[in-house]
Formats: structure tokens, C-alpha cells, sequence
């Protein structure tokens, strides 16, 4: 079958729409209309980088199921789907439902290629790189594997719905399950991105009783406020970890670190309080290194986090239980593009004029 997907080559500076051909599923794939896709900083950031091409990105896909491959039992075609992260499901973190820590996670989410060393995308008969996450959803069908894909609601749009595969689960799940902060906590949340963002709202669900925001860009930590921050600190007007603790007299007990800018994880773990933990979702740009003795001294600790440490299949739906009661409303942060405005729509996240770009697929 004949499918549109966006393609990253070697020196484009966007991922551009080409006509490429797509496999039947093989066992444990699922064929997926693509109906909408999140871009999320992971496909920006792969795209940028060296590594397999030409490859098609894409990992906050939601769609229908229109076919099942062989010993696909859980799902059916018509299903409505949101697809999230990779994982063999047979290694110790999967047993242990830790899906983001899958041993496996970087060849099955970025490698391009099934274990077996195919690809199901083609263009006149040469091989494209594609299960970008088991699923690379900047196209217009998707051939993902099963276990990446969560059946969601027929009553809530497929548009809507896309980003839970990724940032928003990430930063929902940071608050929830990897820092696990409980009522009477405070936390430093650096970056008001959709990540950062995600955190605030999930972070007032908790019940935390101090959620202070940090960024450099006014109209997100106004949209901060909005969502649940009882502070806002603005980035760019001197030392953010010396103003939480003014705030605070003694810091926080826990900051999230969304942003990577180095002097951001400085300040994410200055403003901690003795005990507290400091979680990031991404490597330092550039040269960085942790105060030893701080970390030390306080009994403080550096957290690194991926998707949150979330289960999708149980988390996500829980997400979208809170959206119906209006207590997580993620949809705010959304701004629709047409599939082949992927390059506007790269482009305003990259230089922070969209929150959360979502890309409306064709059919």
C-alpha cells in the first residue's frame, strides 16, 4: 500500500512529505490510520542528529486500527488507539511493568528497524528506516507493533488524545510515579514546555502545596499559573534557585528538570531542600557536572527520567479520566497544524511559539 510520510534525510532541515510504501502486518503488528501526531523534542532532536537514513520519525501517533497481524488478540480493527513507547516485554524492567527501561529500549524505540533487521517502509524497492518508537507516526498509516498502541475512548478526538503518547504522559507521570510527590510537597518545575507543563497540572492534582514554575518566556508561565503554579519565576532575571529559596526558606523537596540547559540542572539542585530529589528528562547541551558535595551534604539525589516511569496502558487512560473531570486540561497547550506544515510546525516548536504541535494527517 502506497502511504504520505514525512522523511528525514541526510542535511534537510525539516523532514519533508514523500509517497512510500508500506508492508502488510507482519505477527504482533497492527495497521494504523494515522488520524493525528504529536511532535515532541525527541523527533526534533533525532532529526537533527546523525544516524540511519532516510527515516520516518513520529511518537505521539493516534489513530484507528484498520488490520491485526497474526496472535494480535487485545486489539481489532475500528479501534481507536494512542501509541506510546516500544518494549520486548520479556526483559526484568518489563516484567516489572517498567516499559520505558525496557533492556532493549534503544534499538526497538530508535534503532529503524524490526529485531529481525527489516523495515517496514520502502520507497521503489529501497529500504526507509522506520519503528521510530514500534511506530513512526509522521505518515498517514503507521505499522506499529501491538504493544505500543493503547485502546482509548471513540468520544474524544483522536487529535486531542495524540500527545498523551510521550511529552504529556512524561511530565504527568515525573509528578506521579518517578518523584511520587504526595500532598504537603513542594517542587521546582524548570521549563514550562508541554513537559513542564504537564508536570504543573498533574503536580496540583497531587495536592502538592507549593508548585513553582521557572522559564524565560512570560506567556507560558502566565499559562503555568493558569494550570495550577502558586509561583512563577521568570528564567531570565538572575539566579532561580536563590528565589525558590527565598520563597521557600529552606527549598523545595523535589524539582523537575525539563529544560537542558546546563545552568538549569545547577539551579534545579541548589534549590532543594536537605533530602530532596532533583528529576530531569534529557542530557545537559553541552559540559556539565553536579555539585558532589551539595548532593552530599544534604542527603539530596539526582533522578534521571524516561516517560515518566509509566505503565501507558494504565496511565494514559487514567490521564484521560482526569481530562473528562477537567482537572488535566492538556488540550490547552495544543496547536493544530496540516500534516504538510510539519515544517512550520518544527520550526514554532523549536523556537517556543507552540507548546505542543500536533499534526492533523489526510487521508
Amino acid at each position: 500500500m502506497n502511504i504520505q510520510a514525512a522523511v528525514s534525510r541526510e542535511g534537510a532541515r525539516f523532514p519533508q512529505l514523500e509517497s512510500l510504501d508500506i508492508e502488510d502486518p507482519r505477527a504482533g503488528e497492527i495497521l494504523v490510520r494515522i488520524v493525528a501526531s504529536g511532535i515532541c523534542h525527541t523527533d526534533i532532536g533525532v532529526h537533527g542528529r546523525p544516524g540511519p537514513r532516510p527515516f520516518v520519525l513520529g511518537h505521539e501517533g493516534a489513530g484507528i486500527v484498520e488490520r491485526v497481524g497474526a496472535g494480535v488478540t487485545q486489539l481489532a480493527p475500528g479501534d481507536h488507539v494512542v501509541l506510546s513507547v516500544n518494549f520486548c516485554g520479556k526483559c526484568p524492567s518489563c516484567q516489572r511493568n517498567a516499559h520505558s527501561y525496557c533492556y532493549e529500549v534503544l534499538p526497538r524505540n530508535f534503532g529503524g528497524l524490526r529485531p529481525d533487521g527489516t523495515s517496514p517502509l520502502s520507497q521503489n524497492g529501497a529500504r526507509v528506516f522506520a519503528r521510530f518508537f514500534g511506530q513512526s507516526s509522521f505518515a498517514t498509516y503507521s505499522l506499529a507493533d501491538a504493544r505500543c498502541a493503547i485502546k482509548v475512548p471513540n468520544d474524544i478526538p483522536l487529535e486531542i488524545l495524540a500527545p498523551l503518547g510521550c511529552g504529556v504522559q512524561t511530565g504527568a507521570g515525573a509528578i506521579v510515579h518517578s518523584l511520587k510527590i504526595s500532598a504537603g510537597d513542594s517542587v521546582a518545575i524548570f521549563g514550562t514546555g508541554s513537559v513542564g507543563l504537564s508536570a504543573v497540572m498533574a503536580a496540583r492534582i497531587v495536592g502538592a502545596e507549593r508548585i513553582i514554575a521557572v522559564d524565560p518566556i512570560p506567556s507560558r508561565l502566565a499559562m503555568a499559573k493558569e494550570l495550577g503554579a502558586t509561583d512563577t519565576i521568570d528564567a531570565s532575571s538572575g539566579d532561580a534557585a536563590k528565589a525558590i529559596r527565598e520563597l521557600t526558606r529552606y527549598g523545595v523537596s523535589h524539582s523537575f528538570n525539563t529544560a537542558n540547559a546546563p545552568a538549569s540542572y545547577t539551579q534545579s539542585l541548589q534549590c532543594l531542600a536537605p533530602r530532596g530529589v532533583a528529576g530531569f528528562v534529557a542530557p545537559p547541551r553541552g559540559e556539565w557536572a553536579p555539585d558532589m558535595f551539595h548532593l552530599l551534604s544534604g542527603g539530596r539525589a539526582l533522578r534521571g527520567i524516561l516517560g515518566g516511569d509509566t505503565t501507558p496502558s494504565l496511565f494514559i487512560p487514567m490521564l484521560i479520566d482526569y481530562y473528562r473531570q477537567g482537572r488535566f486540561p492538556f488540550d490547552r497547550l495544543i496547536k493544530f497544524y496540516p500534516f504538510d506544515q510539519i515544517a512550520q510546525a518544527f520550526e514554532d516548536s523549536e523556537t517556543g511559539k507552540t507548546i505542543k504541535p500536533v499534526l492533523r494527517m489526510t487521508n
